[in-house]
């Protein structure tokens, strides 16, 4: 399981003397516990996969976030600190589709669903969505469907 994965990478990484990695898993592991007990579950218990890949994909989020506010603050310091611990957090999430195969999806969903004007935008995204869920970025999937119309 990914949660006792987790758990090991922190054993891990103290033993590797690594505070860039040993920080990022020990936020895992606290998003992990907040996530559970918002479940009302014990702190102790473990996720399921799915449920951790949602917390760590929210929380690739808020570095994305994040950065993007650092660099317009021109706090660079922040920023590699954040980015640092981005690469750490997608090493656990599964590979994003590829534009150009989200491009693909889109025209086919789009035909299939028979939308030729703008107006019907939302009802391609939301198909598109449920569709891709955790497996296309969807920042990227709203700039396909924006460039379709």
């Amino acid at each position: 399981m990914l949660h006792e994965q987790i758990k090991q990478g922190i054993m891990e990484a103290m033993k590797a003397h690594d505070a860039d990695r040993l920080k990022a898993l020990r936020n895992m592991l606290a998003a992990f516990t907040v996530e559970l007990v918002a479940k009302s579950k014990r702190p102790n218990e473990t996720l399921e996969d799915v449920e951790a890949l949602t917390v760590i994909a929210r929380l690739a989020k808020q570095r994305k976030d994040s950065i993007e506010q650092f660099k317009k603050g021109g706090r660079e310091d922040l920023v590699k600190e954040e980015e640092a611990e981005l690469a750490i957090l997608e090493t656990y999430l599964p590979k994003m589709m590829e534009r150009a195969e989200v491009e693909k999806i889109a025209k086919a969903k789009q035909a299939e669903l028979g939308i030729t004007d703008a107006t019907k935008k939302g009802l391609l995204m939301s198909a598109l969505m449920k569709d891709l869920k955790g497996k296309a970025d969807g920042s990227v999937v709203k700039e396909v469907v924006d460039g379709l119309f």
